[in-house]
């Protein structure tokens, strides 16, 4: 009763693919863009440099501008 009925087997550790710099670079350029739109539009879409008439986008805009401490009165 020493010896147990079933021996543990190996596991081989999964090998994780990598991704090269080239192919991910137009993802990441993509994703910055966005990510300048959107505080352009959460920051400063108001007054003389608006590019959107009237307060369509500061009103929608509102609460996030007080979420990220953006002042807008």
């Amino acid at each position: 009763m020493a010896h147990p009925a079933v021996l543990p087997t190996p596991t081989a550790r999964p090998v994780l693919p990598t991704i090269p710099l080239r192919e991910l670079a137009p993802f990441l350029i993509f994703g910055g863009l966005l990510a300048t739109l959107l505080l352009y539009f959460v920051g400063a879409e108001q007054g003389a440099i608006s590019l959107i008439g009237g307060q369509y986008v500061h009103e929608f805009v509102h609460d996030a501008r007080h979420l990220l401490a953006f002042p807008c009165h």
